[in-house]
C-alpha cells in the first residue's frame, strides 16, 4: 500500500471526506516533514507509514470535535496537530505556537509551501503569549499534565471557550488532580487507523 493510499483508506475509516486540495496539501506537508525530519530531527518518528497513522491521522482523528473559529496549537513543534487541522479545515484560523527556534523555521516554510492563508506561527512559550484577540480553543498534543496545559493556556481561550487535550491512555489521575477552576466537559474515545493504541481527546473549560 502506498502512503497515499494509506492516508485514504485511514481516512474512509475515520469517516472523513476531505478536497483534492486538501489531500494534496496534507501529502505536501508529510513531504515536508520527511525531508526536514533528516536534519531538524522534528519528530522521533522516520518511517513514512507511521508518520501517517501517527501523526496525520492520529490529528485528524479531532476533526469531527472542533466546534471552533480560532484555535492555538500550544506546543505546536512539527505542526502537529495545527497543520492538518488548518489543512483539512480552511475556515478555521489557527496559530502554531511553540518555543523553539528552529521548529519555528520549519512551521514558517510549511505554512508557505502548502498555501495555508488561516496559519499564523507565534514564537514563544504559551506562559508568556498574550495574543491580542483569545481564542475560541486551545489544543495541545503531547504539550505537558492536564493541569500543567491549563496553567500555561487558561489566559490565552475566551472564558467561554475549550482546552482540548489529546492523549493516550484514559487520564484518570491527571483528571482528578484539576483544579476546582477547571471543569471537565467530556473525553473522547478516538480510534486511529494504523496505531493500535489507546487515544483520548480531554474537553475543559473553565469552571462557572
Amino acid at each position: 500500500m502506498t502512503i497515499e493510499q494509506q492516508l485514504e483508506a485511514g481516512l474512509v475509516e475515520l469517516q472523513l471526506a476531505f478536497s483534492p486540495m486538501a489531500l494534496e496539501q496534507l501529502r505536501r506537508y508529510l513531504a515536508l516533514l520527511q525531508h526536514w525530519n533528516r536534519v531538524y530531527n522534528l519528530t522521533a518518528i522516520r518511517e513514512p507509514s507511521k508518520l501517517v497513522s501517527h501523526h496525520l491521522l492520529d490529528s485528524l482523528a479531532v476533526v469531527p470535535f472542533l466546534a471552533c473559529d480560532t484555535l492555538v496549537d500550544v506546543g505546536s513543534g512539527a505542526g502537529l496537530p495545527g497543520i492538518p487541522l488548518a489543512i483539512t479545515r480552511p475556515e478555521l484560523a489557527v496559530t502554531l505556537l511553540d518555543s523553539n527556534h528552529k521548529k519555528g523555521a520549519f512551521l514558517r516554510q510549511a505554512v508557505i509551501e502548502c498555501g495555508l492563508q488561516n496559519v499564523r506561527v507565534e514564537i514563544g512559550r504559551a506562559e508568556a503569549f498574550r495574543p491580542a484577540v483569545l481564542f475560541d480553543c486551545a489544543i495541545s498534543r503531547a504539550f505537558s499534565d492536564l493541569a500543567g496545559f491549563v496553567e500555561a493556556t487558561n489566559q490565552l481561550v475566551k472564558p467561554s471557550g475549550h482546552l482540548l487535550a489529546m492523549k493516550g491512555v484514559y487520564p484518570d489521575e491527571e483528571i482528578a488532580q484539576l483544579s476546582a477552576q477547571t471543569s471537565l466537559v467530556t473525553v473522547h474515545a478516538l480510534r486511529i487507523p494504523g496505531l493500535g493504541a489507546e487515544r483520548h481527546l480531554v474537553v475543559l473549560k473553565r469552571a462557572d
